[in-house]
């Protein structure tokens, strides 16, 4: 008997035969993927500019990529939207971390939306771990607002081991945003120190962010971040806090009174606020503005926008340059035996150096010899 408990001298007890358990194995495991067609750089553009956003996160996809038929793909794309991008405003927003970028992002964009209307990107650059070379991409969590809102484009991305506290590919990205038509773009570092600060070199606007006790009046005064900063804001300015933010903001105007003036013209100004509830974000976005008009005024705006490029420019060679570099085939040949003869003490660190770019310029010589013949 399959059930002995339904035999008569167990009256009142009956057990079911139960429902019939359904495979571990997905029915749908052999169905093939439909393929999705793959965009040409022209249809890539035309959806670009009418807005699309799907077609705008395919695109930066596209230039993330380190594949070679990617890069040159995603290159093609820049340089049909140039002419459809610059115009929007670009700003940085730096800090310690846990200083309230992501929040502070949040109220800053709502209000500017809110305010001016139009449209928000924002392009949040995550550390990526040296161990695992993974990136958690984790601060939309944090714009709960934003991510939410038609008007507003939020895109994670790995620094990748790029330095500056920016992604090797931030400024492609924003080149792609101002076509899709974002004339607020917003770039978030991963928390940046007192050295990097290629995020700089690719906005209008630099903000930084921070806190209340982190340091005496020394940390204030050290060149770096602190000297290129268009303004700093005090965050956490509520409760029991407020009194330590205005302190701090004091001592921060105190500092800059030290660093010499800009080029632009524009004394660098500090102000608190609150990114949690909200208070003071008017103020700040009023002294955003006010700088984009002091500064447009004066011309320092265009010439900042032109050194930004030639900046760039120069950056894009050097990447080019060290690319070429290791893709070598002689070079990737050569690297171990140099690594050994290193690490054996047999030759210094420079003179491996020396060897390994005599190789490759040996190498470019006689391809170039080559194709001349």
């Amino acid at each position: 008997m399959e059930h002995p408990e339904n035999s008569s001298e167990y009256a009142g007890l009956q057990v079911n035969s139960g429902v019939a358990q359904p495979s571990i194995i997905n029915p749908y495991l052999k169905r093939k993927r439909v393929p999705r067609r793959e965009l040409s750089a022209a249809e890539m553009v035309e959806g670009i500019v009418k807005g699309d956003v799907t077609i705008l996160s395919q695109a930066v996809t596209l230039v993330e990529s380190v594949n070679p038929d990617h890069q040159a793909k995603a290159q093609e794309v820049i340089n049909k939207c140039l002419p459809y991008s610059g115009n929007s405003i670009r700003v940085g927003i730096s800090g310690v971390p846990g200083a309230g970028k992501s929040t502070s992002i949040d109220e800053f964009g709502i209000h500017v939306l809110k305010e001016k209307g139009g449209k928000l990107a924002v392009l949040a650059i995550d550390p990526s771990s040296e161990r695992s070379k993974g990136s958690i991409l984790g601060d939309k969590t944090r714009m709960e607002k934003l991510s939410v809102h038609p008007d507003s484009f939020i895109r994670p991305s790995p620094t990748a081991g790029s330095l500056g506290g920016v992604a090797r590919k931030t400024r492609e990205t924003i080149i792609l945003c101002e076509a899709a038509g974002f004339d607020k773009i917003f770039v978030e570092t991963v928390g940046v120190g007192q050295s990097e600060t290629a995020c700089h070199s690719m906005v209008d606007f630099f903000l930084l962010i921070q806190l209340a006790g982190t340091g005496d009046d020394l940390q204030g005064i050290k060149r770096g971040i602190m000297e290129i900063c268009d303004a700093i804001v005090i965050n956490k300015c509520d409760g029991d806090n407020v009194d330590k933010c205005h302190m701090a903001a004091t001592n921060f105007r105190n500092a800059l009174h030290f660093f010499p003036m800009p080029e632009s013209g524009w004394l660098p100004k500090v102000l608190c606020y609150s990114g949690f509830y909200g208070y003071g974000v008017k103020e700040i976005w009023d002294m955003i503005y006010e700088y984009i008009d002091f500064v447009k005024a004066n011309g320092y705006f265009n010439y900042r926008r032109n050194e930004q490029s030639k900046y760039w420019m120069y950056e894009s060679i050097n990447e080019h340059l060290r690319l070429s570099f290791y893709n070598n085939q002689l070079i990737r040949q050569s690297l171990q035996d140099a690594e050994r003869s290193v690490l054996g003490g047999e030759q210094t660190s420079f003179m491996a150096a020396q060897h390994l770019l005599e190789l490759y310029y040996n190498d470019l010589k006689d391809f170039k010899d080559i194709k001349e013949k």
